[in-house]
């Protein structure tokens, strides 16, 4: 099985990092990772020595709660990184998060110890670091204001409406329990609401599946 990528994938997969030396550095130093559909990819407590860019599916990132439940933090999809894993790999600290892939998926795993010295040498790779903060700790604001301003019904239409953005399809395969746990809701409120978007002709329901009508 394929385990690198070539520069001229590299430039296919991520046009923004310009730079030859970059682009040949990742080649030499990064490792193709293939994940199945529920594996974990990093779970809490574990310390992370490489940080992933996804090439194809999804991967879910969920934070560990006071009260020992899961919070969903926000989704990557292809181009796109975690910036607390990359946190964690600066730091050389324990993962506070856990990344699961939501498909079959594939990750371009960089080594943790040259991050820093990338942040000097690159421009390309600065700004890429620095747009993923800007983009992940917007949707972090917007989870806090779902959770904090908005009806359990706004919020579980934003999320049906986003998963079926991400993974580009208007049916996602899910169950009402997985979707309570994302929410930090009951499993009885989400089934409430689910039957009653349907019956407004939002969307249609099947056997652990949802599909968005309009």
């Amino acid at each position: 099985m394929k385990t690198q990528l070539s520069t001229e994938e590299i430039r296919k997969y991520f046009p923004g990092f310009i730079e030859p030396g970059l682009q040949q550095v990742m080649a030499n130093e990064g490792r193709l990772h293939h994940f199945q559909e529920g594996d974990v990819i990093m779970d809490y407590g574990g310390y992370v020595r490489m940080l992933p860019l996804v090439l194809t599916g999804t991967i879910k990132i969920s934070r560990l709660s006071d009260d020992g439940t899961e919070l969903l933090l926000y989704y990557l999809s292809r181009g796109e990184s975690c910036t607390m894993t990359f946190s964690c790999c600066m730091h050389d600290k324990q993962s506070e998060i856990r990344a699961v892939a939501e498909e079959d998926t594939t990750v371009f795993a960089l080594p943790h110890q040259r991050l820093d010295q990338w942040m000097m040498n690159y421009k390309s790779w600065k700004n890429f670091v620095m747009t993923a903060y800007d983009q992940r700790m917007n949707e972090l604001i917007k989870t806090i204001d779902q959770v904090t301003f908005h009806a359990l019904d706004e919020r579980l239409l934003e999320y049906i409406n986003k998963r079926a953005a991400i993974h580009d399809d208007r049916t996602i395969s899910t169950t009402h329990q997985r979707i309570a746990d994302d929410l930090h809701v009951s499993r009885e409120a989400v089934s409430r609401l689910l039957k009653g978007f349907e019956r407004k002709g939002l969307i249609r329901l099947g056997r652990n599946l949802v599909t968005v009508v309009k």
